[in-house]
């Protein structure tokens, strides 16, 4: 690859603004800190949204608002589909109709901390094929060997993606999931089918050793508070801005410049984005 995906990921489900005054949670912060990152080198926005009392939800009126709001930058709006661990899967299942250009898609259950993260194969396999009946671009999350396979399986019953790129997240780090160093990276790269890319996602500690090894893999970056809240031992994240600057500045040191906007869409597959109005399936 001759140049960088970044994806930011601001927010999360699992940090309290209580804790973390710089986290964004109502749609102006969101919107600013899009903006901000966007301008430094982010092409991907992967949103998580809140509740009046700062809470995480999947009310389907506040993601079409906020999926409409983003509309205004040029970042690819991708929600995610996995919510909060406390999220039924008919709520996560209707993230769709707000019509993003992208969503996360995870391939697996996985203890997530203290708490479990589900993700049967009847649920993988009905979101997956809601993704191609509807033209919304999937990123596969991956959080262990377990769920390669599974994407693996995916693939091979129900045909290519939206867009027809396979494009992963490794996500690195997470307590019960893959170990954020250079040798998980490349043993969980390895076993990615001929053609697909990827990015990875260092958690906390493994922010900088997961983006190093990506860098010098070939593969892609996610950075955000939903992932580290920490810049450096003692100094805690000022705003995903900076995260994002620091993500474009080691993609530029390894003569691998951001993505813009634009090649990020070409690179994924995106479709143009809908006009406003109800949102319905493409014709087969």
């Amino acid at each position: 690859m001759s140049s960088t995906l970044i994806t930011v990921a601001p927010t999360g489900a699992e940090s309290a603004k209580a804790d973390v005054p710089a986290l964004p949670v109502t749609l102006g912060e969101l919107l600013a800190t899009a903006r901000a990152c966007e301008a430094a080198g982010a092409a991907v926005i992967h949103v998580h949204i809140r509740d009046a009392e700062a809470r995480p939800t999947l009310d389907l009126g506040l993601l079409m608002e906020t999926v409409a709001a983003l509309r205004e930058t040029d970042l690819v709006v991708q929600l995610s589909t996995g919510g909060s661990v406390h999220d039924p899967y008919t709520d996560r299942l209707r993230v769709l109709d707000a019509a993003p250009d992208a969503c996360s898609l995870t391939c697996g259950t996985v203890n997530f901390g203290d708490d479990v993260f589900m993700n049967p194969w009847g649920f993988v396999a009905e979101l997956y094929q809601e993704t191609q009946a509807r033209g919304v671009v999937p990123e596969f999350e991956l959080f262990d060997l377990g769920h390669v396979a599974t994407m693996n399986r995916l693939l091979d019953r129900y045909g290519p993606p939206a867009g027809g790129r396979v494009h992963c997240d490794l996500v690195m780090g997470v307590p019960g999931g893959f170990t954020g160093d250079l040798r998980t990276v490349a043993a969980a790269v390895g076993q990615l089918p001929p053609g697909a890319t990827w990015s990875a996602t260092g958690i906390g500690r493994a922010t900088l050793p997961v983006m190093f090894a990506a860098l010098a893999g070939g593969g892609h970056l996610r950075v955000g508070m939903e992932d580290t809240l920490t810049y450096a031992k003692g100094r805690p994240v000022r705003g995903n801005e900076e995260l994002v600057a620091r993500a474009a500045e080691a993609a530029r040191l390894a003569q691998r410049p951001p993505m813009t906007t634009t090649e990020a869409r070409a690179f994924l597959g995106i479709r143009p984005a809908p006009a406003p109005g109800p949102t319905a399936r493409p014709a087969p």
